[in-house]
């Protein structure tokens, strides 16, 4: 999973990449201290690995992962040339979704680009700027289609689509509402744009240390975000970047108590992975063994081939069964063949949906 972080400068964007990712990224009290993009990988925490490592003994354990995409501040007229320009769009276009920093704290001693905190206006300036960036992308698209359309039905109808989609950005309206209808070649061009407004977004409502507590409920703006959350389908997570960035040069018996001292369940890093897992329609199986126990990330629904293709396409090309087993009734019995007798492991076909936490062992013949 790829997840591409925005924002206005000065927002905690930055310092929030760094404890996210602890990969040192610079960050200071100033715009645009972000001049290359920044990418840092991310594992994804999961506790059941953990004990299915140990039962297993296994040489290695390897978590999923997500890659965070760090780039420079936007600002108003960004597409303009405004600032850095928008140049650093680019960079984030091929990721899965969106995470829009948004700053919800006040503090007279870190300025803000537009001189006060208005989370509202500051998604809209962000939009706008993703926007204008789209439409970029369709203007260059038509340009080369309406050569052609004349003289070919195919081009002459992604055109209609090109038009549609182009008027619908210039009324202000992300990509991301945009009726593409049932058409299937009208989908599948709408996803070879790969718009920046087509992808879900998951807010980082970013606060002061107070408002941690009761997860923004006092706090207006954060209030503010998820009502256009709500609106748009995005999800929200409440997040102070500097806590964060602290907890990061925490060991974790460290950071338990330190969440526990704040009255907190859970770092911002397990906040933002569950917002984009359940955002995004993902989940995870694992393999589980000797040499190595492993978290596949799979989207919700994937049927045991496809999930097995995940692991080698050979897998899926050669499918036969997979061997299922739920991780719970797994370490409950301590031992696969232990589980076998109780009746607890499945022999599933090519229609089996693999469910979250499933253990696998798939068997193929190539």
């Amino acid at each position: 999973m790829k997840l591409g972080i925005v924002g206005l400068p000065n927002v905690g964007k930055s310092t929030l990449f760094n404890s996210l990712t602890k990969a040192g990224a610079e960050s200071a009290n100033y715009p645009f201290c972000t001049i290359d993009p920044n990418i840092g990988i991310v594992s994804v925490p999961d506790e059941r690995l953990r004990l299915l490592g140990e039962m297993y003994h296994s040489k290695k354990v390897t978590p999923a992962v997500i890659e965070f995409v760090d780039i420079a501040g936007l600002v108003k007229g960004a597409s303009k040339g405004e600032g850095l320009g928008n140049q650093f769009l680019s960079n984030i276009r091929e990721v899965d979704a969106i995470v829009h920093v948004v700053r919800c704290f006040e503090d007279e001693n870190v300025v803000h680009v537009d001189g006060s905190i208005d989370p509202l206006r500051d998604i809209e300036t962000i939009n706008l700027e993703l926007i204008f960036s789209d439409l970029e992308i369709l203007e260059r698209r038509i340009a080369k289609v309406a050569k052609g359309a004349r003289m070919d039905k195919a081009q002459a109808k992604e055109l209609e689509l090109l038009n549609r989609l182009k008027a619908h950005l210039e009324d202000g309206k992300l990509a991301l509402s945009f009726d593409v209808g049932e058409d299937e070649d009208d989908q599948a061009y709408f996803g070879n744009y790969n718009l920046l407004t087509a992808k879900p977004v998951i807010f980082a409502a970013n606060v002061g240390e107070d408002d941690l507590a009761d997860d923004g409920a006092c706090n207006s703006g954060v209030q503010a975000v998820r009502g256009f959350a709500e609106e748009t389908g995005s999800e929200v997570f409440v997040i102070c970047a500097q806590i964060e960035q602290e907890i990061a040069e925490l060991d974790e018996d460290e950071k338990a108590m330190f969440l526990e001292d704040l009255g907190l369940k859970e770092s911002g890093l397990e906040k933002l992975i569950r917002a984009s897992y359940r955002l995004l329609g993902l989940m995870s199986f694992l393999t589980a063994g000797e040499d190595e126990t492993r978290a596949w990330t799979i989207k919700i629904g994937t049927k045991a081939p496809q999930a097995a293709g995940k692991i080698h396409t050979d897998f899926e090309r050669g499918f036969i069964k997979a061997e299922v087993v739920n991780y719970k009734d797994l370490l409950e019995q301590g031992s696969l063949a232990a589980a076998r007798e109780k009746g607890l492991v499945g022999m599933e076909g090519k229609d089996y949906v693999v469910q979250d936490g499933d253990v696998i062992l798939f068997r193929f013949n190539v």
